[in-house]
């Protein structure tokens, strides 16, 4: 195998992220700021708990851009014959087969065209992570935005407290400007961090992802619904995304929202 074989977007991607975190934690450290404030004074408690938590969110990353997101198995499963399979659909919701893979796609799993594979309560493709988000690794993709977030607005204000303005503008800009750049690459990601969070967090309370809150209008099982048939209120939902509690299929779910339904209308 050819040593650029090797180079896969993927390894590119998460090496430059590791390089960059790095990158950006060492521009803090060198800097006149607070951080090495603390350790010239000998109080290293802030110093290793932002370095513990650049390391968290780093390991984090690598373990969601490189853990299974929920595979849809393409072997067959001899034991478990095709009406076992279509026993819990829902009627008028057939199982879909992808065009690529050529298996039968559970409720609310998409093919993903950059992975080849069928995920399981798709979310999105994340190219920074160059892996799927779905539902094996959601959880931990929403708790590494939470983590980054933190990082990142203590790292955006320390790098102010290093930006000193009172310099003249040639020789702040010769002693400052690498770590104004940090700054502002900071505060980019920041924000960007913090709406993916916030619209995660929104899709987590409702029992939604991303791509059925795009899409509603060209997904079967949503199309036939008024209202989303996977919300089971703020608590029930939340426990199920970060516990899996209650446990049970998606087309189980859907069934019995429909029941509930019918039930209510014929009262």
């Amino acid at each position: 195998m050819a040593p650029w074989a090797l180079l896969s977007p993927g390894v590119l991607v998460r090496t430059g992220h590791t390089v960059l975190t790095w990158g950006i934690t060492l521009v803090l450290f060198l800097h006149d700021t607070e951080l090495r404030q603390w350790e010239e004074q000998g109080e290293l408690l802030l110093p290793l708990t932002f370095l513990f938590l650049v390391l968290g969110s780093l390991l984090l990353y690598l373990a969601v851009s490189l853990m299974d997101p929920g595979y849809v198995n393409t072997q067959p499963q001899p034991q478990e014959p095709k009406e076992e399979q279509t026993a819990m659909v829902p009627q008028g919701i057939a199982l879909r087969r992808c065009r690529y893979c050529l298996v039968l796609q559970p409720l609310r799993a998409r093919h993903c065209r950059d992975c080849r594979r069928c995920v399981r309560r798709y979310d999105h493709h994340c190219p920074w992570m160059e892996n799927c988000v779905g539902e094996r690794n959601h959880p931990l993709f929403v708790a590494y935005l939470a983590l980054q977030l933190v990082v990142l607005l203590w790292g955006l204000y320390l790098a102010w407290s290093g930006l000193q303005f009172f310099q003249p503008w040639g020789l702040w800009l010769r002693t400052r400007g690498l770590l104004f750049a940090t700054f502002l690459l900071l505060s980019f990601f920041s924000l960007v961090a913090g709406l993916l969070l916030a619209s995660h967090l929104y899709l987590v309370a409702s029992n939604t992802t991303s791509w059925e809150f795009i899409s509603s209008h060209r997904i079967a099982y949503l199309r036939q619904r008024p209202s989303n048939p996977f919300n089971r209120g703020l608590t029930r939902n939340l426990a199920h995304f970060f516990c899996g509690w209650p446990s049970g299929s998606w087309e189980t779910l859907w069934a019995e929202e429909e029941v509930e339904e019918g039930s209510s209308q014929a009262v």
